[in-house]
């Protein structure tokens, strides 16, 4: 059975965890604490960061984008993946902006001061911007991926959750209906709630 190394409110480790529960892949769950990882977990990963999901064949995949791509090529019943070449390169295209640029601009408006800023004003704004480009996206269609829940929004979801989170208030004011019904959605969803479940910290056994 696979193995995944996981910690509950990581979201790279959330969506690899949608991806699993969605694909029905079975799999052993070691929820790990960031500050004392279990040495299994660093043999099998050196880099030190979850996700990791250990395969029976000795395959380790150490990114939540391997991973989920890996469950779903095993089971798409919900078809998460997008067929339509164009589908697809639109979805690699959402990723990489949510994964590079909107990921720097959270991190710094979250935690502003692990980067020396006064606050995080300048970066909320700028990753509200980005928010805004997938509020005229789901103006125009359900979701981010087309009429249907897709890889897209599993890959972006837990990050706009994480941004949503560090000020509701404030982001819930803002001009974008259709992202935060989204957004609403999905953290109401059987599955994020299935994949928010707490598990205790994984001990090897002695």
């Amino acid at each position: 059975m696979a193995i995944l190394y996981s910690f509950r409110r990581c979201p790279y480790a959330m969506r690899a965890r949608l991806a699993l529960r969605v694909s029905e892949v079975a799999y052993e769950h070691r929820e790990v604490a960031l500050k004392s990882k279990p040495t299994q977990m660093l043999e099998a990963s050196p880099k030190g960061t979850v996700p990791v999901l250990c395969l029976p064949s000795g395959q380790v995949l150490e990114q939540s984008l391997d991973i989920m791509q890996w469950a779903l090529q095993q089971h798409d019943p919900e078809a998460w993946l997008a067929a339509a070449p164009e589908a697809r390169v639109w979805t690699e295209e959402a990723i990489a902006v949510n994964d590079g640029e909107f990921k720097a601009h959270l991190d710094r408006y979250k935690y502003p001061q692990r980067f020396g800023l006064a606050d995080g004003g300048a970066h909320r704004a700028q990753g509200a911007a980005v928010l805004m480009r997938w509020q005229q996206v789901l103006q125009q269609q359900a979701f981010l991926a087309g009429n249907r829940w897709g890889l897209a929004d599993a890959c972006l979801a837990p990050f706009v959750r994480q941004f949503a989170r560090t000020d509701r208030a404030w982001f819930d004011a803002q001009p974008w209906p259709q992202l935060q019904a989204w957004l609403t959605a999905f953290e109401n969803s059987e599955v994020f709630v299935a994949v928010m479940h707490k598990h205790p910290l994984w001990v090897a056994p002695a």
